[in-house]
């Protein structure tokens, strides 16, 4: 039975293209979900880089927003022709290069690539501070390196919610936060670094190309500010049926960061959250500027523009994920029948029954290069020598720990060597949908308690539809902190879970051999 109709006109509505998932999420005015939809896809590894192809990402929108108009339906009882604002947001980083008609010049390089190695080093260099490799600078540059023949041809370059973003308003703009994960920011003038536009002009300036800096890189815009409107092509773009009409307003699209801030209230400076899905990275909000320079610690920006020190790993649940899929078939030939979310339930519930020393076993779950650990291609690997105890349990312990072990390495240089002060880490993703288990181990490994609100699980989507909600609001003159504080987390209810003696007992011996494993996985590129 439909559920009584509501004002979609003051609904927002977040968009958010993940790893594995497109969602779309639609709230009220205090954040409170109304309707979603979904669409699952993959990356595919295509002539030695990830990838994802443009008529997926149409494909998959549509598909998205077809079955969020359903729920809608199923709901309410209405057709959505309308909300109050909607907000984009995408994996951060990677490389979208376009020419002047519009047209894609080389296949979308994600954040997963590790192939900029030499053009990274030397931003870092010319820079003075960490330039990753996935960043959209860093692709740029090795193109130029490379010689690659596309690059005198590019119009303009952006993110995958850039994309997206232009391609439903027209606008070719970005929000601070994704646009941190482009090229370094100056927090204080909210824009692009010009002291490092100026010293990456000059030093492309031999190669004579048409285009200069400033051109082809997206306007930057902080949250609450518009940034567009919903055009007519861009509505029968979202919704072939052609129900969704034009005019409504955008927020400014962010990246997955940003979004996993907002969603965890994580925007004040000295709060800090986990995101942990395929990926798994870090975010603290800086209360100073970091002291070192250290490659394994990116500088980025909230939706807001604070900057924040982000320890970003590309490897998360992948091979965890794998591994459930391989279970569940062996299942199925077997002639069982295990719903997907008991499956994952088991594997994390059974971590927590392993030996202290997890059995003797080993894992790497490196589906990718792994930056942080300064791993240049990833080959999923698990070891055992003989005599191991090879225990359902150990086994599901050592691979929850693995998706772990390159945060704490990146984390212990915050919180031990820069001296970093947190009470606390919001956490969200699918590393923490199995009840206590995601967030007992991570609060294990890292030291410090780690927290999730109800709505954690509703990820990205959700907090880019705050986001929206929030420009809606901007007129208030609230800060995104203090609005986030009063209208959405006010009454939120919040589960925490404390470092456990014996994990982390358990953890540090893990992280004890994890150079020897690290040895092996590195030997592994060879297969």
């Amino acid at each position: 039975m439909a559920q009584e109709p509501i004002d979609m006109r003051k609904a927002s509505l977040g968009i958010e293209l993940g790893s594995t998932r497109i969602k779309a999420m639609l709230v009220d005015e205090r954040g409170t979900p109304l309707a979603s939809g979904g669409y699952t896809w993959e990356n595919r590894f295509i002539n030695g880089y990830w990838t994802y192809a443009m008529e997926d990402v149409t494909h998959g929108l549509q598909v998205c927003y077809a079955s969020l108009k359903k729920d809608v339906k199923e709901k309410y009882g209405i057709i959505l022709t309308s909300v109050g604002a909607i907000g984009i947001s995408g994996m951060m980083h990677g490389y979208l290069a376009f020419d002047v008609h519009d047209n894609l010049l080389v296949p979308f390089r994600t954040w997963r690539n590790t192939t900029t190695t030499e053009a990274s080093t030397r931003l870092s260099q010319l820079f003075g501070c960490n330039i990753p490799l996935r960043w959209s600078i860093s692709h740029l540059y090795q193109a130029i390196l490379d010689k690659e023949p596309h690059v005198p041809h590019i119009a303009r370059i952006t993110t995958l919610s850039g994309y997206v973003h232009h391609r439903l308003t027209g606008r070719k703009v970005l929000g601070v936060g994704d646009a941190s994960g482009m090229f370094p920011i100056d927090s204080e003038a909210g824009t692009y670094n010009a002291r490092m536009v100026d010293a990456f002009t000059a030093l492309t300036a031999g190669y004579g190309f048409p285009w200069k800096f400033e051109n082809i890189f997206p306007t930057v815009l902080t949250a609450g500010e518009s940034a567009g409107f919903l055009t007519e092509d861009g509505a029968r773009f979202l919704d072939p049926e052609g129900d969704l009409t034009a005019g409504i307003p955008f927020c400014p699209p962010e990246g997955d960061a940003g979004t996993g801030m907002t969603a965890t209230n994580s925007v004040r400076p000295a709060t800090g959250n986990i995101s942990a899905g395929t990926s798994i990275f870090a975010m603290v909000v800086l209360q100073r500027p970091l002291a070192g320079f250290h490659r394994e610690i990116d500088v980025v920006t909230t939706p807001a523009g604070v900057p924040v020190a982000m320890v970003h790993c590309n490897n998360g649940t992948g091979d965890i994920d794998g591994w459930v899929n391989l279970f569940g078939q062996m299942l199925e030939c077997a002639g069982a029948s295990v719903p997907k979310h008991k499956l994952y339930d088991v594997f994390y519930g059974k971590a927590l029954e392993g030996d202290e020393d997890y059995g003797g076993l080993a894992a790497c779950n490196y589906m990718a290069g792994e930056p942080v650990a300064n791993v240049e291609s990833g080959r999923p690997l698990f070891v055992r020598v003989p005599g191991a105890r090879f225990t359902v349990e150990n086994f599901c312990r050592v691979h929850l720990f693995s998706a772990m072990a390159p945060l704490r390495m990146g984390m212990d240089i915050l919180m031990k060597e820069e001296k970093v002060q947190l009470e606390r880490l919001w956490a969200h993703g699918g590393f923490f949908k199995t009840e206590k288990v995601g967030q007992k181990i991570a609060a294990s490994a890292l030291g410090i308690d780690v927290s999730v609100t109800q709505t954690a699980s509703e990820g990205g989507a959700w907090g880019m539809a705050l986001l929206a909600s929030y420009m809606l609001k901007k007129n208030l003159g609230e800060k995104i902190e203090e609005y986030l504080d009063r209208k959405i987390f006010s009454d939120a209810d919040v589960k925490s879970e404390a470092p456990d003696s014996e994990l982390t007992k358990a953890f540090d011996a893990f992280m004890e051999q994890y150079p020897k494993v690290l040895e092996v996985e590195r030997s592994a590129r060879r297969l």
